[in-house]
């Protein structure tokens, strides 16, 4: 029995037509590389043929199972579908291990305490708001946690592949911290924007570096709103969105060491017309547990009540990423 065409509203359609010609092109480059570079061919086409691969009709049966999304990546030990963890904390700045060290205790303390309250109170906590605050001061109550866990585990190296998947145990959170002489820390230190300015790698690198590419139909903007000139990728391309699908991003950064607090990375833009894939904001590490294990059970979305309260510094970093491409 043939398997029906869905119509489709991302980069499906024309990853099956260039993803293998890339692949060729670029060996042992992994499945998120490759589909970065699809995806930089596809920002290059006109906005008319944009949309008509982007709305082709696919199998989806068949595109589940296909090497766009199925190949092997460098980096699935730690960010792949049957990795450890909910959401990835990234070390992103190691100057400070003191403050590093406290700010781990800090996050295996509140793992515990988050466990032990959903033992007590297994249909769910207090209940809050449905969206987060963006102020790093701001107290925030998430409702309805829908899973349970044990431990942080440290991915600083590859595991074994004989241990077995996730299980009931299973942390909340991977933490990517390549220790100083593992190839991963320079993976992470190579992709340090090239403006002088920049000491960091960008929420955008850090997307690409452990989540998978896509497309979106971009929000639809509030009446009398004019889309955004000049156009991104980022926010808005043709009435197009780069977005990125995978697990929680959570990034310990230079400010980190002082507010023991960490960027929260979204994977795409908001309803709210005007804001972008990769923006962020900061939630104190004692909040991020429960925030992550709302998010990843559809319990809650972080989207400020409709409003535009992302780190605009932040977004500015990416929007720049963004336009340089990929290379």
């Amino acid at each position: 029995m043939a398997h029906p065409l869905i119509p489709t509203q991302d980069l499906t359609p024309f990853l099956a037509e260039r993803y293998e010609i890339v692949k060729s092109r670029f060996p042992g480059e992994g499945r998120r590389k490759w589909r970065l570079r699809v995806a930089e061919e596809f920002w290059k086409l006109s906005a008319d043929d944009k949309a008509a691969y982007a709305t082709r009709s696919v199998n989806l049966n068949q595109s589940e199972s296909a090497p766009y999304n199925v190949d092997e990546d460098p980096l699935d030990f730690i960010a792949g579908e049957d990795a450890p963890g909910l959401g990835i904390v990234v070390r992103a700045d190691f100057s400070n291990e003191d403050a590093w060290q406290t700010f781990l205790t800090k996050l295996q303390e509140a793992e515990a305490e988050f466990v032990s309250e959903v033992a007590i109170h297994p249909e769910g906590t207090e209940e809050g708001d449905d969206h987060g605050e963006g102020d790093e001061d701001q107290q925030m109550n998430e409702d309805e946690p829908q899973a349970s866990s044990s431990s942080v585990v440290n991915a600083d190296e590859e595991m074994d592949e004989d241990e077995d998947g996730p299980s009931e145990s299973s942390p909340i959170f991977a933490i990517f911290n390549p220790t100083p002489n593992s190839p991963l820390r320079g993976l992470l230190s190579s992709v340090h924007s090239p403006l002088a300015s920049q000491a960091h790698p960008t929420n955008l690198n850090i997307l690409r570096l452990l989540t998978d590419v896509d497309i979106r139909r971009v929000p639809t903007p509030p009446q009398g709103t004019k889309r955004i000139k000049p156009p991104n990728r980022l926010v808005d391309y043709d009435q197009w969105q780069e977005v990125y699908k995978g697990k929680g991003i959570w990034v310990y950064d230079e400010r980190s060491n002082v507010d023991q607090c960490v960027r929260v990375v979204s994977l795409e833009g908001s309803a709210c017309y005007g804001t972008a894939t990769a923006d962020s904001w900061r939630a104190r590490v004692s909040h991020i547990c429960e925030l992550q294990v709302n998010l990843s059970s559809g319990a809650m979305t972080i989207d400020f009540g409709g409003l535009d309260r992302y780190d605009y510094g932040e977004r500015v970093k990416n929007m720049e990423e963004a336009e340089r491409g990929i290379v």
